[in-house]
Protein backbone atom coordinates (compact mmCIF):
# COMPACT_ATOMS: atom_id res chain seq x y z
CA UNK A 1 0.00 0.00 0.00
CA UNK A 2 1.29 3.60 -1.32
CA UNK A 3 0.40 5.72 1.94
CA UNK A 4 1.68 9.35 1.02
CA UNK A 5 4.88 7.91 -0.40
CA UNK A 6 5.79 7.60 -4.33
CA UNK A 7 3.63 5.59 -6.72
CA UNK A 8 5.38 3.05 -8.69
CA UNK A 9 3.84 3.69 -12.72
CA UNK A 10 4.16 2.88 -16.09
CA UNK A 11 3.75 -1.54 -17.42
CA UNK A 12 7.15 -2.62 -15.63
CA UNK A 13 5.04 -6.19 -14.62
CA UNK A 14 3.30 -6.28 -17.67
CA UNK A 15 4.91 -9.85 -18.73
CA UNK A 16 3.89 -11.32 -15.28
CA UNK A 17 0.13 -9.81 -15.60
CA UNK A 18 0.08 -11.68 -19.32
CA UNK A 19 1.22 -14.88 -17.80
CA UNK A 20 -1.45 -14.72 -14.55
CA UNK A 21 -4.03 -13.85 -17.56
CA UNK A 22 -2.93 -17.33 -19.48
CA UNK A 23 -3.38 -19.25 -16.23
CA UNK A 24 -6.58 -17.52 -15.34
CA UNK A 25 -8.32 -19.23 -18.36
CA UNK A 26 -6.23 -22.37 -18.29
CA UNK A 27 -7.50 -23.08 -14.77
CA UNK A 28 -11.49 -21.69 -15.07
CA UNK A 29 -11.75 -22.40 -18.61
CA UNK A 30 -13.84 -20.23 -21.12
CA UNK A 31 -17.14 -21.19 -19.71
CA UNK A 32 -16.10 -20.33 -16.55
CA UNK A 33 -14.30 -17.03 -17.24
CA UNK A 34 -18.01 -15.68 -19.34
CA UNK A 35 -19.68 -16.30 -16.38
CA UNK A 36 -17.65 -13.01 -14.50
CA UNK A 37 -19.28 -10.60 -17.35
CA UNK A 38 -21.18 -8.70 -14.69
CA UNK A 39 -18.43 -6.58 -12.21
CA UNK A 40 -19.71 -6.07 -9.47
CA UNK A 41 -21.61 -3.17 -9.12
CA UNK A 42 -20.29 0.02 -6.61
CA UNK A 43 -24.11 0.03 -4.85
CA UNK A 44 -23.40 -3.63 -3.82
CA UNK A 45 -19.94 -2.62 -2.11
CA UNK A 46 -20.85 1.09 -0.88
CA UNK A 47 -20.00 2.05 2.19
CA UNK A 48 -20.10 5.44 3.89
CA UNK A 49 -18.80 7.32 7.40
CA UNK A 50 -22.37 6.24 8.85
CA UNK A 51 -22.41 2.39 8.85
CA UNK A 52 -21.45 0.39 11.27
CA UNK A 53 -17.61 -0.61 10.53
CA UNK A 54 -17.52 -4.27 11.54
CA UNK A 55 -21.09 -4.72 10.02
CA UNK A 56 -20.44 -3.06 6.97
CA UNK A 57 -17.43 -4.96 6.37
CA UNK A 58 -18.69 -8.07 6.41
CA UNK A 59 -21.48 -6.85 4.17
CA UNK A 60 -19.24 -5.72 1.41
CA UNK A 61 -16.98 -9.27 2.05
CA UNK A 62 -20.10 -11.12 2.05
CA UNK A 63 -20.64 -9.56 -1.39
CA UNK A 64 -17.34 -10.20 -2.96
CA UNK A 65 -17.18 -14.40 -1.40
CA UNK A 66 -20.82 -13.76 -3.54
CA UNK A 67 -19.44 -12.29 -6.52
CA UNK A 68 -16.50 -15.27 -6.85
CA UNK A 69 -18.64 -17.86 -6.50
CA UNK A 70 -17.12 -18.96 -3.00
CA UNK A 71 -20.63 -19.33 -1.44
CA UNK A 72 -19.35 -21.58 1.63
CA UNK A 73 -16.78 -19.46 3.11
CA UNK A 74 -17.24 -16.74 5.61
CA UNK A 75 -14.70 -13.59 6.05
CA UNK A 76 -14.51 -12.79 9.61
CA UNK A 77 -12.96 -9.25 9.15
CA UNK A 78 -10.80 -7.62 11.83
CA UNK A 79 -9.32 -4.04 12.22
CA UNK A 80 -5.23 -3.85 13.70
CA UNK A 81 -1.73 -1.47 12.93
CA UNK A 82 -0.15 -2.99 10.18
CA UNK A 83 2.51 -2.29 7.15
CA UNK A 84 0.09 -3.50 4.37
CA UNK A 85 -3.47 -2.78 3.46
CA UNK A 86 -4.49 -6.82 4.37
CA UNK A 87 -3.77 -10.00 5.19
CA UNK A 88 -5.28 -13.00 5.25
CA UNK A 89 -5.25 -16.12 7.05
CA UNK A 90 -5.20 -19.01 4.28
CA UNK A 91 -6.97 -22.41 5.62
CA UNK A 92 -9.06 -25.26 4.73
CA UNK A 93 -12.07 -22.83 5.41
CA UNK A 94 -14.93 -22.41 5.91
CA UNK A 95 -14.13 -19.65 8.02
CA UNK A 96 -11.11 -17.01 6.69
CA UNK A 97 -9.85 -14.70 8.73
CA UNK A 98 -8.74 -11.22 7.62
CA UNK A 99 -7.03 -8.09 8.81
CA UNK A 100 -7.64 -4.41 7.72
CA UNK A 101 -5.28 -1.51 8.16
CA UNK A 102 -6.13 0.45 10.73
CA UNK A 103 -6.32 3.70 8.32
CA UNK A 104 -9.19 1.54 7.09
CA UNK A 105 -11.33 3.01 9.86
CA UNK A 106 -11.34 6.49 8.53
CA UNK A 107 -11.12 5.65 4.90
CA UNK A 108 -14.20 3.63 4.33
CA UNK A 109 -14.75 3.58 1.09
CA UNK A 110 -11.82 1.85 0.32
CA UNK A 111 -12.15 -1.06 2.28
CA UNK A 112 -13.84 -2.64 -0.94
CA UNK A 113 -10.45 -2.39 -2.99
CA UNK A 114 -8.94 -4.17 -0.14
CA UNK A 115 -11.11 -6.96 0.24
CA UNK A 116 -11.67 -7.74 -3.25
CA UNK A 117 -7.89 -8.29 -3.27
CA UNK A 118 -7.76 -10.93 -0.06
CA UNK A 119 -11.47 -12.48 -1.08
CA UNK A 120 -9.40 -13.16 -4.16
CA UNK A 121 -6.73 -14.47 -2.54
CA UNK A 122 -8.88 -17.19 -0.97
CA UNK A 123 -10.53 -17.64 -4.52
CA UNK A 124 -7.01 -18.65 -5.90
CA UNK A 125 -6.55 -20.52 -2.42
CA UNK A 126 -9.26 -22.93 -3.33
CA UNK A 127 -8.65 -23.33 -7.12
CA UNK A 128 -4.75 -23.92 -6.36
CA UNK A 129 -3.94 -21.34 -9.04
CA UNK A 130 -0.85 -19.95 -8.28
CA UNK A 131 2.65 -18.65 -9.96
CA UNK A 132 6.37 -18.82 -8.79
CA UNK A 133 7.37 -16.55 -6.33
CA UNK A 134 5.40 -14.20 -3.54
CA UNK A 135 5.66 -11.28 -5.97
CA UNK A 136 4.34 -12.85 -8.80
CA UNK A 137 1.05 -14.30 -6.80
CA UNK A 138 0.32 -10.86 -5.33
CA UNK A 139 0.26 -9.89 -9.14
CA UNK A 140 -1.94 -13.00 -10.07
CA UNK A 141 -4.44 -12.06 -6.95
CA UNK A 142 -4.83 -8.03 -8.41
CA UNK A 143 -5.10 -8.92 -12.29
CA UNK A 144 -7.57 -12.09 -11.47
CA UNK A 145 -9.64 -9.37 -9.14
CA UNK A 146 -9.36 -7.55 -12.28
CA UNK A 147 -10.32 -9.29 -14.34
CA UNK A 148 -13.04 -11.20 -12.71
CA UNK A 149 -14.79 -7.54 -12.43
CA UNK A 150 -13.92 -6.59 -8.77
CA UNK A 151 -10.51 -5.00 -9.38
CA UNK A 152 -11.75 -1.77 -10.79
CA UNK A 153 -12.33 -1.06 -7.01
CA UNK A 154 -8.52 -1.51 -6.89
CA UNK A 155 -7.91 1.38 -9.38
CA UNK A 156 -10.47 3.27 -8.18
CA UNK A 157 -8.67 3.50 -4.72
CA UNK A 158 -5.62 5.41 -6.07
CA UNK A 159 -5.46 8.81 -5.58
CA UNK A 160 -2.25 11.28 -6.19
CA UNK A 161 -1.61 15.16 -5.97
CA UNK A 162 1.52 17.18 -5.07
CA UNK A 163 0.33 16.50 -1.30
CA UNK A 164 -0.36 13.17 -0.79
CA UNK A 165 -0.70 9.50 -2.68
CA UNK A 166 -2.71 6.60 -1.71
CA UNK A 167 -2.40 3.46 -3.93
CA UNK A 168 -3.53 -0.02 -3.00
CA UNK A 169 -2.22 -3.34 -4.81
CA UNK A 170 0.87 -4.76 -6.56
CA UNK A 171 -0.09 -3.34 -10.12
CA UNK A 172 0.71 -0.03 -11.19
CA UNK A 173 -2.68 2.54 -11.83
CA UNK A 174 -1.51 1.76 -15.98
CA UNK A 175 -1.55 -1.82 -15.51
CA UNK A 176 -4.98 -2.14 -13.12
CA UNK A 177 -6.13 0.24 -16.46
CA UNK A 178 -4.65 -2.45 -19.02
CA UNK A 179 -6.38 -5.24 -17.13
CA UNK A 180 -9.50 -3.14 -16.77
CA UNK A 181 -9.09 -2.33 -20.34
CA UNK A 182 -8.67 -6.51 -21.74
CA UNK A 183 -11.84 -7.36 -19.42
CA UNK A 184 -14.11 -4.32 -21.42
CA UNK A 185 -12.74 -5.24 -24.65
CA UNK A 186 -14.15 -8.57 -23.81
CA UNK A 187 -17.43 -7.67 -22.36
CA UNK A 188 -17.91 -4.55 -23.52
CA UNK A 189 -17.95 -3.01 -20.83
CA UNK A 190 -17.25 0.80 -19.68
CA UNK A 191 -15.86 0.62 -15.82
CA UNK A 192 -15.10 4.40 -16.57
CA UNK A 193 -18.12 5.17 -15.51
CA UNK A 194 -17.36 3.98 -12.16
CA UNK A 195 -14.56 5.93 -10.85
CA UNK A 196 -14.24 8.93 -8.03
CA UNK A 197 -10.80 9.42 -8.48
CA UNK A 198 -9.87 11.47 -11.99
CA UNK A 199 -6.26 9.77 -11.47
CA UNK A 200 -7.93 6.49 -11.76
CA UNK A 201 -9.44 7.46 -15.00
CA UNK A 202 -6.14 9.07 -16.28
CA UNK A 203 -4.14 5.51 -15.24
CA UNK A 204 -7.28 3.45 -16.97
CA UNK A 205 -7.05 5.29 -20.39
CA UNK A 206 -3.45 4.67 -20.69
CA UNK A 207 -3.94 0.88 -20.15
CA UNK A 208 -6.84 0.92 -22.92
CA UNK A 209 -4.11 2.16 -25.22
CA UNK A 210 -1.63 -0.29 -24.46
CA UNK A 211 -4.61 -3.00 -24.44
CA UNK A 212 -5.43 -1.98 -27.63
CA UNK A 213 -1.65 -2.40 -28.87
CA UNK A 214 -2.06 -5.84 -28.04
CA UNK A 215 -4.69 -5.87 -30.66
CA UNK A 216 -2.54 -4.42 -33.76
CA UNK A 217 0.35 -6.67 -33.58
CA UNK A 218 1.07 -8.33 -36.79
CA UNK A 219 0.69 -10.92 -38.13
CA UNK A 220 -3.25 -9.56 -37.09
CA UNK A 221 -4.61 -7.79 -40.49
CA UNK A 222 -5.00 -4.72 -37.83
CA UNK A 223 -1.32 -3.86 -37.47
CA UNK A 224 -0.36 -0.66 -38.83
CA UNK A 225 1.98 -0.09 -41.86
CA UNK A 226 5.37 -0.06 -39.77
CA UNK A 227 4.72 -3.25 -38.55
CA UNK A 228 3.49 -4.62 -41.27
CA UNK A 229 6.88 -3.67 -42.76
CA UNK A 230 8.72 -4.62 -40.27
CA UNK A 231 7.12 -8.29 -39.59
CA UNK A 232 7.91 -9.19 -43.88
CA UNK A 233 11.15 -8.36 -43.50
CA UNK A 234 11.77 -10.62 -40.48
CA UNK A 235 9.32 -12.83 -42.48
CA UNK A 236 11.86 -12.66 -45.18
CA UNK A 237 15.04 -13.16 -43.16
CA UNK A 238 13.38 -16.56 -41.49
CA UNK A 239 12.57 -18.04 -45.12
CA UNK A 240 16.16 -17.17 -46.68
CA UNK A 241 18.39 -18.29 -43.95
CA UNK A 242 15.95 -20.96 -43.13
CA UNK A 243 16.26 -20.14 -39.30
CA UNK A 244 13.46 -17.69 -37.03
CA UNK A 245 16.45 -15.68 -36.29
CA UNK A 246 16.26 -13.07 -33.57
CA UNK A 247 13.75 -10.19 -33.94
CA UNK A 248 14.14 -8.19 -30.01
CA UNK A 249 10.40 -6.21 -29.58
CA UNK A 250 8.48 -8.40 -32.03
CA UNK A 251 5.65 -10.44 -30.44
CA UNK A 252 5.92 -13.48 -33.08
CA UNK A 253 8.37 -16.06 -33.85
CA UNK A 254 8.74 -17.96 -37.54
CA UNK A 255 9.53 -22.26 -37.27
CA UNK A 256 12.45 -22.98 -39.69
CA UNK A 257 10.91 -24.27 -42.90
CA UNK A 258 12.92 -26.88 -43.45
CA UNK A 259 10.51 -29.91 -42.24
CA UNK A 260 7.64 -28.63 -44.03
CA UNK A 261 5.47 -25.17 -44.13
CA UNK A 262 6.94 -22.50 -42.71
CA UNK A 263 5.03 -21.15 -39.70
CA UNK A 264 4.99 -18.34 -37.31
CA UNK A 265 3.51 -18.38 -33.48
CA UNK A 266 2.13 -15.12 -31.60
CA UNK A 267 0.04 -14.42 -28.59
CA UNK A 268 -3.21 -14.40 -28.81
CA UNK A 269 -4.42 -10.56 -28.03
CA UNK A 270 -7.43 -11.33 -25.44
CA UNK A 271 -5.78 -14.74 -23.50
CA UNK A 272 -1.96 -14.53 -24.25
CA UNK A 273 -1.66 -18.24 -25.14
CA UNK A 274 0.64 -18.87 -28.12
CA UNK A 275 -0.98 -19.51 -31.53
CA UNK A 276 0.87 -21.16 -34.39
CA UNK A 277 -0.07 -20.73 -37.65
CA UNK A 278 1.00 -21.20 -41.71
CA UNK A 279 2.88 -18.76 -42.97
CA UNK A 280 0.28 -18.44 -46.65
CA UNK A 281 -1.18 -14.83 -46.59
CA UNK A 282 -4.55 -14.24 -45.18
CA UNK A 283 -5.45 -17.32 -42.53
CA UNK A 284 -8.43 -17.03 -39.78
CA UNK A 285 -7.18 -18.68 -36.65
CA UNK A 286 -9.19 -19.06 -34.06
CA UNK A 287 -7.57 -19.67 -30.16
CA UNK A 288 -8.26 -23.10 -29.00
CA UNK A 289 -7.75 -21.59 -25.05
CA UNK A 290 -10.53 -18.48 -25.53
CA UNK A 291 -11.89 -18.85 -28.60
CA UNK A 292 -11.32 -15.62 -29.85
CA UNK A 293 -11.43 -15.75 -33.78
CA UNK A 294 -8.21 -13.68 -35.13
CA UNK A 295 -7.91 -12.42 -38.65
CA UNK A 296 -4.39 -12.51 -39.81
CA UNK A 297 -1.87 -11.78 -42.49
CA UNK A 298 0.92 -13.96 -42.55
Amino acid sequence: MANGGPVEHGFPHLDTVRTAITALYKRLSYDTVRTFAASVPPADVAFSDQDDLHLGAQRVAHELVRHYGLPDARMIISFREMTHAANVELAAGPEYFIELNDRFRTHRRDIGAALAHEVMHVFLHRLDLALHGTRDNEILTDTAATYLGAGWLLLDAYREDAASSQKLGYLTPEEFGYVLAKRALLFGEDPAIWFTSPQAYTAYTKGLAQARRDEQQPPLTAAGWTGRRRYAKDRRYAQDHNDPGAHPGAPYSFSPAGRGAQSVSFPCPTCHQRIRVPVQGRVRARCGLCRTVLECDT
